[in-house]
């Protein structure tokens, strides 16, 4: 039985993550970890039934001491993730991290102390199988096509941009291609920001608007041809299988992975 712990059950994301856990053989939701008291176990709150009785915790010390969780499902904002997931390294909880916005070295330090204390972690910028695979495509794409721009869409709540799947696509795209610069030499914006962010010549451009969830589109353009490699999450279920599969797999790991298309 892997025993898990949530950091971020109120949101969205969460409560689905909750509902996962809790319905899943071989894992059992010991405790959640939040920044606000807001009753002593999730029955209290009004979104989980009142069988839900899983202790909250305000401080992962406690709840780590009183618990002993396996993992920490982190699913809150980029403004705790690195402290959450350093202090699972270091008190041997093995993290499964579902927030954007680590710096490079903030991911080296992680990635070091996960390598010393030899603990799995998984960074997946996105959970859901088929965002990985047009990661994966996007990738084999550039190899043929490296005129490329990115369009990444979410809903109008989301912290950071560019997202953690549109920064990712990225990375991976530049693995293989020769960096360029796009568009015509002496272009000009006449607007500030017009042309999107830039990575490696690259531009990536970012959508938010209420009615979205999490989308992406990768355009990939050629003499005479375009060629459009694009995910919908139409809701937050399509996440959890990913989840799931990163929670069971993490417990076989020694070192920090970054993005699931490492061990799909």
């Amino acid at each position: 039985m892997i025993k898990v712990a949530i950091a971020g059950a109120r949101g969205k994301m969460g409560i689905e993550a909750v509902h996962t856990v809790m319905k899943r053989e071989g894992m059992q939701l010991v405790a959640v970890l939040d920044y606000k008291k807001m009753g002593s176990t999730l029955a209290h709150l009004d979104v989980f039934p009142e069988s839900y009785d899983v202790p909250i915790y305000t401080d992962f010390a406690q709840l780590v001491d009183d618990t002993q969780p396996d993992v920490l499902v982190d699913l809150t904002n980029p403004h705790s993730v690195y402290e959450h997931t350093k202090q699972a390294l270091e008190l041997n909880v093995r993290p499964v991290i579902g927030t954007t916005g680590f710096t490079d070295e903030q991911l080296a330090e992680l990635t070091e102390l996960a390598a010393r204390k030899r603990i799995g972690a998984i960074i997946a910028p996105n959970f859901a199988i088929g965002a990985i695979l047009m990661m994966k495509f996007a990738r084999e794409a550039a190899k043929y096509l490296p005129d490329v721009e990115i369009i990444e869409m979410h809903h109008d709540k989301k912290l950071d941009a560019p997202s953690g799947t549109g920064l990712k696509t990225a990375q991976m795209i530049a693995e293989v291609r020769q960096a360029k610069i796009q568009g015509h030499p002496t272009e000009k914006e006449t607007l500030a920001g017009a042309r999107g962010a830039d990575y490696d010549g690259m531009k990536i451009h970012s959508v938010r608007l209420p009615g979205l969830v999490a989308h992406q589109q990768v355009l990939f353009g050629g003499e005479g041809q375009l060629l459009t490699i694009r995910h919908d999450s139409l809701n937050r279920e399509s996440f959890m299988s990913g989840i799931s599969f990163c929670i069971e797999t993490v417990i076989t790991m020694e070192s920090l992975v970054y993005g699931l298309e490492n061990i799909i």
